[in-house]
């Protein structure tokens, strides 16, 4: 993931991503790498959606990339070159990318939102295509997890937790209108910008609480870490109160995607 100011658990996130996982997989299918490409993943994670498109890519190569550190050494140890030659990760920045024209195709799913500002990213990404090079790029977009930031919201306004909402949503959930004025300002011609309704659905309370945990850092760090665990069990109460699971007692969240795709004109 790409943040600025959270302290990762990657073997966290990874017990508790598998709604992001499947998502990413689907667009698998837009991005289509051919075997000889080489494609840039943002955001890489713990590298498990990087190892399946470095798969896809055998005779090509694959580059994840993210900013934190405890993420790229746990995705290096868990795909090691000997076991993935085309495979390699890279503790970078999605706002300052190192890179000049060495890729076919970028990749990102589930990541940008944590970006406030994604002019930079995206003329990053135009830096790093070659001509004709294209993305597919998901992420939380405008209206997104509604039902879970009001819960995060009313619970944080409880004085017990020391704490106090954010003043407004620190994600980057951003309106297709809004994109496609940067895409032309990047050099990036837009295919397609749209939001996307999704279900994330998480099999059990204990599940959710989890993914509370790693995918919502923002609202969750401003409670002492001490009272952390109590908070989250409330936050769950309070979602699943007003959102109650279905019968096999999973626990549906609305999501909202901004899904991208674009290609660098030259």
């Amino acid at each position: 993931m790409q943040t600025t100011a959270h302290e990762w658990n990657p073997a966290d996130y990874a017990r508790h991503s598998t709604g992001q996982e499947r998502w990413a997989r689907e667009l698998f299918t837009l991005l289509a790498p051919k075997p000889h490409e080489r494609v840039l993943d943002i955001g890489c994670g713990d590298g498990r959606n990087t190892a399946e498109l470095a798969a896809l890519a055998p005779e090509g190569a694959v580059v994840g990339v993210d900013r934190s550190p405890a993420m790229i050494q746990f995705a290096q140890q868990h795909f090691p070159p000997a076991r993935f030659p085309n495979l390699s990760f890279l503790q970078a920045d999605a706002s300052a990318l190192p890179f000049h024209s060495e890729f076919d195709a970028v990749f990102s799913n589930a990541v940008l939102h944590w970006v406030l500002d994604h002019r930079p990213v995206l003329a990053g990404i135009a830096r790093s295509l070659r001509p004709g090079g294209r993305c597919v790029l998901q992420m939380g977009g405008k209206g997104n997890g509604t039902d879970v930031i009001r819960a995060l919201d009313g619970c944080l306004r409880d004085a017990r937790w020391k704490s106090a909402p954010p003043a407004e949503i620190p994600y980057g959930f951003h309106h297709p209108g809004d994109y496609l004025a940067w895409l032309e300002t990047a050099g990036l011609k837009p295919d397609s910008v749209d939001l996307i309704e999704k279900d994330m659905v998480h099999p059990d309370l204990a599940s959710f609480t989890g993914w509370l945990r790693t995918a919502w850092l923002p609202y969750t760090t401003r409670v002492p870490a001490d009272l952390r665990d109590q908070f989250l069990q409330v936050v769950t109460e309070s979602y699943v109160g007003a959102n109650p699971p279905d019968a096999e007692g999973q626990v549906h969240v609305g999501m909202v995607r901004l899904q991208v795709l674009a290609h660098k004109i030259h």
